[in-house]
């Protein structure tokens, strides 16, 4: 075989196994890393970046550029050589960048980086409709040629398939993601001096509890979506016994504990694994560790996990907040007492991982004593205007 057709073999099975770990990729972020990484080796190029066109905008963004990290890029639509591709739908082989009127030495002055050559090839959908851009920059061995070309348009009709997919899997979550945070207002904003801080904080002192344990980054994304949920049992409480100001009646304290019973039936047989999530929360945040909570008195690893975790969150929380029946406490007195409550109230392994992310979460609290807020990752912007 020779040299020629082992390269060739080489780029086929690269290429099959591009379109295999695509295929299955669902977040959008993971997905237009894993194709950047894939593309710069098909081709041998130094670096790639994907483009994907924000139709509101009418910009080309990308979280995903090598040499850029963390750093989102947006071109305007028919401005520079990704947004003349975008909007002729032809490619753009350019082998001498500096040379080129269309290309733009900016960033290379901010990164130190010194582009050679790029070759930019749209990306369409089904449909012919651009969706966005391929750029791969610096070929190793020369300059990007046709065959290169042929490739990079082979890739994009792959990769336009996966990105759209993971667009409407990532539109669907979050159609979903606002319909609970909506439903967890409902339950909420009765008994609540701030609805959305309290929310917020539930979220992310939650998903911080969990990732000290450590669990995976799914259950976090698991935990910080379904705890808000955890009083929608609420909504079934009267208001003479939700806004007493004093203390409750031993009458009026057991028709109060029944919001997680009433929470636990309002979620259960939902066919969202969140919501499902959420149905063991809302049923079991207020059973105690050493079996004298409620509902039904469940004990140590009887109690769903999820519960667990948010137990300590919602607790902390609610010592650390005004209500309409208490003032709020420091920040400090409330750390102490979920110490204190370790192996009685609380999972020692949840107050073990409280105590390594306290800090974080006093910078939580402080943001939202300052009246900053704080965007929960996957919750739209209309959600955003209004509660958070």
């Amino acid at each position: 075989m020779t040299n020629r057709e082992q390269e060739l073999e080489k780029r086929l099975n690269l290429l099959v196994k591009f379109g295999g770990m695509i295929a299955i990729e669902t977040n959008l972020n993971r997905l237009l890393e894993l194709i950047a990484e894939q593309v710069k080796r098909l081709l041998n190029g130094d670096r790639c970046t994907v483009f994907v066109l924000d139709k509101q905008t009418n910009e080309l963004w990308s979280k995903v550029a090598h040499g850029l990290e963390h750093t989102e890029i947006r071109m305007p639509f028919g401005k520079g050589i990704v947004g003349i591709v975008a909007q002729t739908g032809q490619p753009i082989n350019i082998k001498n960048a500096y040379s080129d009127d269309r290309f733009s030495s900016e960033i290379d002055r901010v990164t130190g980086y010194k582009t050679r050559n790029i070759l930019a090839v749209p990306l369409k959908d089904v449909t012919g409709k651009i969706i966005g851009v391929f750029e791969v920059i610096n070929k190793m061995d020369g300059d990007f040629d046709a065959e290169d070309e042929g490739m990079l348009f082979l890739l994009g009709s792959f990769a336009s398939a996966a990105i759209e997919n993971a667009q409407l899997y990532e539109s669907l979550n979050k159609s979903q993601l606002e319909t609970i945070y909506r439903l967890a207002i409902t339950a909420e904003y009765r008994d609540q001096v701030d609805t959305a801080v309290h929310l917020r904080h539930i979220s992310e002192y939650s998903a911080l509890l969990a990732k000290g344990l450590p669990l995976s980054e799914k259950e976090v994304e698991n935990i910080r979506y379904s705890s808000p949920l955890h009083d929608i049992g609420k909504v079934g409480i009267p208001d003479a016994i939700l806004l007493k100001p004093g203390k409750l009646t031993p009458e009026e304290y057991e028709e109060m504990k029944k919001h997680t019973l009433y929470g636990a039936k309002i979620l259960c047989n939902a066919e969202s694994a969140l919501l499902q999530i959420a149905c063991k929360i809302a049923g079991s945040h207020h059973e105690k560790f050493d079996g004298t909570g409620y509902p039904i008195k469940l004990k140590g690893g009887q109690i769903p996990l999820y519960a667990r975790i948010v137990s300590v969150a919602d607790v902390f929380d609610a010592l650390c907040m005004p209500r309409v029946y208490k003032s709020k406490w420091e920040s400090e007195k409330a750390r102490e007492y979920i110490l204190s409550e370790s192996e009685k109230s609380f999972d020692p392994d949840v107050v073990k991982s409280f105590e390594g992310v306290y800090e974080q979460i006093l910078k939580i609290q402080s943001l939202s004593n300052d009246g900053k807020t704080t965007v929960i990752p996957g919750i739209t912007k209309e959600l955003h205007k209004h509660t958070f």
